[in-house]
């Protein structure tokens, strides 16, 4: 199954088949058992969980996978990885944290953790004694 480069998707996507998005997804993407392949073009803002996710383009939101996380050149992920195994190509871009564990593991991880969320910044605090 191909999603294409003008396809927009906001929500849950999820399916029994391999699936290559060129597009934009927005949300969660789930395919247990399939194969994930995000396009050079291709722009995800998701949590995503696959049986493998091979990374072409740009994801941002944390990867889980039972088997593997393939970040090709040119590939992006901004979010944390939790597979057994992981491969970062030479001109890969990668921030966040690798979890690598066995499959099972790495399914419940992947459901019990949330995204990551960028840290709240608030005003530095006036010295004491200086009004504000």
């Amino acid at each position: 199954m191909n999603i294409g480069t003008s396809v927009v998707i906001k929500g849950e996507l999820s399916g029994s088949e391999d699936l290559t998005i060129e597009g934009q997804v927005e949300g969660k993407i789930e395919l247990r058992q399939n194969v994930l392949t995000i396009g050079a073009n291709a722009k995800i803002k998701a949590q995503v969980f696959a049986k493998a996710v091979i990374i072409f383009g740009e994801i941002v939101g944390n990867v889980a996978a039972t088997e593997k996380v393939d970040i090709r050149d040119n590939g992006s992920v901004d979010g944390d990885i939790a597979a057994p195994r992981v491969a970062i190509a030479e001109g890969a871009h990668f921030r966040g944290s690798i979890d690598m564990q066995r499959g099972n593991k790495v399914e419940q991880k992947a459901e019990a953790k949330p995204a990551a969320q960028p840290a709240p910044t608030s005003a530095p605090a006036a010295p004491a004694g200086v009004p504000r």
